[in-house]
């Protein structure tokens, strides 16, 4: 584990742990643990308009869908995802995958991670227009045909 996070943000099941965000690298990078426990709820195909996001697996196996490709990445695995490229993950294995995420520019960062967790965490169906709405403010542009 990391010595200490800045922040720690849940949504449904899905725990973000912070280590940097815009306001510490002047803009250019967010870096957070994600823990995706098995059978998480998690996001549907994306694409960033103007980030790019790097994966790395520390623990477990987490199930990728890159472009038109779906990838199990193991631990030690690594995976650069570019700007305009769709893509989404899920957990089907039985363990929690443990990944270290970062993104550049860190225009997706916690207040765009806060405010899902304000839409999934308030109980019941969540609010898919305004979750579209939040993604689309902050560059994510959601896929629905994959």
């Amino acid at each position: 584990m990391f010595p200490s996070f800045k922040e720690k943000i849940t949504i449904g099941s899905l725990q973000l742990n912070f280590l940097v965000d815009g306001e510490d690298t002047d803009g250019t990078l967010v870096l957070f643990e994600m823990l995706v426990p098995p059978q998480a709820k998690i996001p549907a195909p994306h694409f960033h308009v103007e980030v790019d996001e790097t994966l790395y697996i520390m623990e477990g196996t987490l199930t990728q869908l890159y472009g038109t490709e779906t990838l199990e990445l193991k631990a030690g695995d690594k995976l650069f995802i570019k700007r305009g490229t769709v893509h989404g993950f899920s957990n089907p294995h039985t363990e929690t995958a443990r990944v270290l995420c970062a993104l550049s520019p860190a225009s997706i960062g916690p207040a765009y991670f806060r405010e899902i967790a304000d839409v999934i965490n308030a109980g019941g169906p969540p609010d898919i227009t305004r979750i579209l709405a939040i993604m689309k403010h902050h560059g994510l542009e959601p896929v629905k045909n994959v």
